[in-house]
């Protein structure tokens, strides 16, 4: 099966703001700040602290979503030329050869640890960090898109 695409951008920040939220560290920090921040409005509330003190938990608070929801995946977006390749990807029964304007690349299955799946894209993971995307809405055939799922499975560990 051999798949050719654009990445959409706004479907990407979505997938690179799905990455981050889904890791447990990041989600145990948003908790502790964002209780941080009730807590600190509270005591605001009551006069416990002095307004300087509810400022800098907001600001606090407002600087880590910020980060989150646009800076990192933006700046991630921006510095990885892949999102801004047309690619052609075929997959094959052991590897799969993404082609792209700067060349091509073979990658095992075997060198995929993890596979995810949301309604917009393949999350293959390398690494903790490191995944590539394939978009779901590139299949014309809704078969083609279950038939890769199937192979991806057989494959890959999924989550």
């Amino acid at each position: 099966m051999t798949i050719e695409f654009n990445y959409n951008k706004k479907q990407v920040l979505r997938a690179l703001r799905y990455h981050f939220f889904s890791k447990k560290d990041v989600r145990i920090l948003l908790l502790v700040v964002n209780g941080f921040a009730l807590a600190s409005a509270l005591l605001f509330y009551f006069k416990t602290v002095t307004p300087l003190a509810f400022l800098i938990s907001s600001f606090l608070w407002i600087t880590l979503m910020l980060s989150f929801w646009w800076i990192l995946p933006l700046k991630i977006y921006r510095s990885s030329n892949t999102f801004r390749e047309h690619l052609v990807i075929s997959f094959r029964s052991d590897d799969m050869l993404i082609t792209h304007s700067g060349g091509e690349k073979l990658w095992p299955y075997s060198s995929f640890r993890l596979m995810k799946e949301t309604p917009d894209f393949f999350y293959l993971y390398v690494d903790e960090r490191s995944f590539f995307l394939i978009p779901q809405d590139v299949f014309e055939v809704v078969e083609d898109s279950k038939s890769l799922r199937e192979l991806l499975r057989k494959k890959i560990i999924t989550s």
